[in-house]
């Protein structure tokens, strides 16, 4: 079943939307009429798949914007309140792997992966509320990861940040449900992407996931009523040990 909630009229932001999830959360958010944001680092990306997007006769913009850079995320929110007036849909997807032993993990690659995962989608959090709370709605989804509450070897750094975002999500929950905003955390685990490629290089691609079913999993959390929440999902490859 392809679930499809009707987003007229709403604005989201994806980032990390240029490939992988992101893109897909983007094409997704779009043919339920959503107006989205699409951004990331990579130039050539975002510009394909607003292009894509438009050429389906969806409404998208896009935005050059690395999440370890508050300038370019100050700049990113203010472009979806100068286009479009609102923000209904805050998809932090954005994420950067770096992996090896515990013991020989350097500390450049640790602040690189706190400055983008657990610092950049912070900001990202804090700059939606700031926007959602005078609406009194909107919905924040961040992507976490099936190590945001297990380990894997050679993951450690990645592990860490990945549990903070769940971490930022509980307390953002909590804090955000008094003014009608929800927020969730989505775990997912091996996904046909560039990044778990890296991470997981043992794992035959045949047999992951694919980007879209994250991106209907976003669907399906924007399709609940008013009446339900919910608060984390772990999505798995079906061929992984279930619990």
């Amino acid at each position: 079943m392809v679930i499809k909630p009707d987003l007229s009229g709403q604005a989201a932001i994806v980032t990390g939307g240029g490939r992988g999830i992101g893109r897909a959360v983007a094409l997704a958010l779009a043919r339920c009429k959503a107006s989205v944001i699409v951004a990331a680092r990579t130039l050539s990306e975002i510009e394909a798949v607003t292009a894509e997007i438009r050429k389906a006769n969806g409404k998208a913009l896009f935005v050059q914007c690395n999440i370890a850079d508050e300038g370019q995320i100050n700049r990113m929110f203010d472009l979806v309140m100068e286009k479009f007036g609102r923000l209904d849909i805050m998809v932090n997807n954005a994420a950067i792997g770096r992996y090896g032993p515990f013991q020989n993990f350097t500390t450049s690659d640790l602040d690189d992966l706190i400055a983008v995962n657990m610092r950049g989608t912070y900001i990202c959090c804090r700059e939606a509320l700031q926007r959602m709370v005078p609406q009194r709605s909107g919905y924040i989804i961040n992507i976490s990861s099936v190590v945001g509450f297990k380990g894997y070897e050679n993951q450690s750094a990645y592990t860490a940040t990945k549990h903070a975002v769940v971490g930022m999500t509980k307390t953002l929950a909590l804090e955000a449900q008094k003014y009608n905003i929800r927020a969730s955390v989505i775990h997912p685990g091996g996904v046909d992407t560039d990044l778990v490629g890296e991470a997981r290089p043992d794992l035959d691609r045949s047999i992951l996931m694919q980007p879209e079913d994250i991106a209907q999993t976003v669907l399906f959390l924007l399709s609940l009523s008013e009446l339900a929440a919910v608060d984390e999902i772990y999505i798995r490859r079906r061929g992984s040990s279930p619990f």
